[in-house]
């Protein structure tokens, strides 16, 4: 399809021009996005010309702004970058942050930061926070303040008919609920309004042990977490550091065990919650510390370059003794062909129902079983595949068969993700608002 760009700001790309195959690349580059334009809006107005365009024409759009998101199977579709759309605006007496679709959670913590605020962000700073929240926002501080669409209290979108509006829970519960972990199947989100929370101070960083030491690091895990205070998320992962001259020589080719942590408190406190893994020898890595509320994306140090990756995730009834007993077989010869095996400690906020949630609702387990692996070439695609499985399945009598929206896999259903009723609630709001399938979600498809 040929845009009709005359009254778009923005930068309009379409099959055959140059720079459009780098353009229609998602961060992501395992999945394949076959599209046939893509534009770079420069606003709402550039968002709303496009889907009248595409609604006129029985086309169908997708969006993603940057950071991770990647849509699979499409064919032909209209894709509107947001990631030039970076307005993020703070309002301290209420604390609420307006952020455009493009801006990056990076940008909105340092924004905040300046106020004593921050908000529930994930792992890495290069995420937008439209993009993440839509999903659900599974955040560091999640243990504490629950899934980050939880705390929207206002967006601004583009429907189906091409118009602009802002949705509140009182000027549209339906398409407020839904959209609040449901996805971006329902409408263009072009900005929203989220709320902050105070905070002064943060203690984080990473402890990075050989591999062999996985049992006794796990077992001091579980100590803590069993009765952490919920200010507190520790993450447990088995990793194994490619032998690329851009890893730092300590860790080029090793085999590793590691735990994360942020903590939102002192630095004296979070040590002492810490103590059951000062006890396990041989660290080669301890970069905790106080940081600044802004620098929360570096705890990880995740990749924010694109490249071809595959994930799974599953959600974790227990980690008992047979659990792990499970998990250190599964890994104990290495996680070669993958990159990661993380243990997330879950509950606190994020178990507990609320009246006024989204979409995304609740998570009862306690732990969340995460895994990644490269995907550079069709053989590591079949191999991290069949490992991942292979790990999942010595799991399986401790797994739910649910997890967390955005933890789906390619070609997962999203029944795997909402209960029966949630999912029929959202697919009825889906063919009320969006008859006609002008939306494709960077999310599962939810008809």
């Amino acid at each position: 399809m040929t845009i009709d760009d005359r009254a778009l700001r923005g930068l309009t790309l379409s099959a055959g021009d140059d720079g459009f195959e780098q353009a229609a690349l998602p961060w992501n580059r395992a999945v394949p996005q076959r599209v046939s334009a893509v534009v770079e809006a420069e606003g709402a107005a550039d968002v709303a010309a496009v889907v009248r365009q595409a609604a006129a024409s029985g086309l169908r759009v997708t969006t993603q702004p940057n950071g991770h998101g990647a849509t699979s199977g499409l064919d032909g579709e209209i894709l509107i970058r947001t990631s030039r759309m970076r307005a993020v605006e703070i309002r301290p007496d209420e604390r609420v942050a307006r952020v455009e679709a493009g801006a990056s959670w990076g940008e909105l913590l340092a924004a905040a930061a300046k106020h004593d605020l921050t908000g529930p962000a994930g792992s890495s700073p290069v995420v937008s926070v439209t993009g993440y929240t839509l999903g659900g926002g599974l955040s560091w501080y999640g243990r504490a303040r629950g899934l980050a669409a939880n705390a929207v209290r206002a967006l601004e979108i583009v429907d189906a008919e091409g118009a602009t509006s802002r949705v509140t829970a009182d000027s549209d519960p339906d398409l407020f609920w839904a959209l609040r972990g449901g996805g971006g199947d329902f409408a263009v989100v072009t900005a929203l309004e989220l709320e902050l929370f105070p905070a002064s101070r943060l203690y984080g960083g990473r402890l990075l042990w050989p591999a062999a030491r996985a049992a006794e690091v796990m077992a001091a895990f579980r100590e803590i977490t069993a009765d952490a205070p919920e200010e507190l998320s520790l993450w447990f992962t088995l990793a194994e550091f490619p032998p690329f001259p851009e890893v730092p020589e300590p860790l080029r080719g090793l085999a590793a065990v590691m735990v994360d942590l942020a903590f939102l408190g002192d630095a004296a406190t979070g040590r002492d919650l810490l103590r059951p893994l000062e006890s396990v020898p041989g660290v080669l890595l301890d970069t905790r510390g106080e940081l600044p509320v802004a620098e929360l994306g570096s705890i990880c140090a995740e990749p924010t370059e694109p490249m071809p990756v595959l994930s799974r995730g599953e959600l974790l009834t227990d980690l008992g003794d047979d659990a792990v007993a499970a998990l250190l077989a599964a890994t104990g010869e290495g996680i070669a062909p993958l990159a990661t095996v993380q243990v997330r400690h879950l509950g606190g906020a994020l178990a507990r129902p609320r009246a006024d949630g989204g979409a995304c609702g609740h998570l009862a387990e306690p732990y969340l079983l995460s895994m990644i692996a490269p995907a550079p070439v069709p053989e590591l695609v079949a191999a991290g595949t069949a490992r991942m499985g292979a790990i999942a399945g010595a799991l399986a009598a401790h797994t739910t068969g649910f997890k967390p929206f955005t933890f789906l896999g390619d070609g997962e259903p999203a029944a795997a993700a909402f209960p029966a009723a949630t999912l029929e609630r959202l697919r009825e709001i889906k063919r009320a608002r969006d008859p006609h399938g002008v939306f494709r979600s960077n999310f599962p498809v939810l008809g």
